[in-house]
């Protein structure tokens, strides 16, 4: 059973993580107090981002999409980086650590369109989805460099190829129901605050398909590299 202190202590903790200063969650205790805490602004965020999407399905206003988010992008982070040979690389620890990162996306949740014009509001939500992905990238390198002990280059790559996999799939995916109608004019009754973000995220991706096979190519050879390190050093 977890105390009041015991949540001041993730709070405090969480915070300081998101503020990038030295943070290290007592994990072994505290572990699903972590998760769970984070786990809970994941959801909000994801409820306050569709609300009022008109394109949006049922499982989206609820905020699966963003509680599934912060299962699935650890896995991933999780199993892109192990042949890279991270110390210290549990998915646990990994899924812990996105889970704490989930806060900063409670801007999407505030309903500016409600006390602004349309594209005003399309604007600022631009402006808050470039401050949480960027945020969340520069704390995903610190996590990389300090927790997981990776090298600069192994660093740069674990870094980006997980997040431009994501982007390249979820647009594939077409999961926002808008992403290849940008190109062809969305609808005056069906437009939103959000349509700016989907136009930003086209751009994105249509640089991260070039930049993909680079990232990839690059990563086998860091992983061929760190697998043939660790033979030589241990040749049992």
């Amino acid at each position: 059973m977890y105390t009041l202190n015991d949540v001041r202590e993730v709070l405090t903790t969480t915070g300081r993580l998101l503020t990038f200063q030295d943070a290290v969650p007592d994990v072994k205790r505290l572990g699903p107090l972590y998760f769970g805490i984070g786990l809970i602004y994941a959801w909000i965020a994801g409820i306050g981002r569709y609300w009022d999407n008109p394109r949006a399905e049922p499982w989206q206003y609820l905020g699966l999409g963003s509680v599934a988010y912060v299962f699935f992008m650890a896995l991933l982070i999780w199993l892109l980086l192990m042949p890279l040979q991270p110390k210290n690389w549990h998915y646990r620890n990994v899924l812990i650590f996105v889970a704490m990162t989930a806060p900063p996306a409670i801007l999407y949740a505030i309903p500016v369109e409600r006390f602004m014009s349309l594209p005003n509001a399309q604007m600022v939500n631009v402006w808050f989805l470039a401050i949480v992905a960027l945020w969340r990238v520069l704390l995903l390198g610190r996590f990389l460099r300090r927790a997981a002990g990776l090298g600069s280059l192994q660093m740069v790559v674990g870094l980006l190829l997980p997040i431009t996999l994501v982007i390249v799939v979820l647009t594939l995916l077409n999961l926002e129901h808008v992403v290849f109608d940008i190109m062809a004019g969305i609808a005056p009754d069906e437009q939103s605050a959000n349509d700016a973000v989907y136009s930003v995220l086209f751009v994105i991706t249509f640089f991260s398909m070039f930049t993909l096979p680079v990232l990839f190519v690059a990563y086998l050879g860091l992983a061929f590299s760190s697998v043939y390190q660790r033979r030589v050093k241990d040749p049992q």
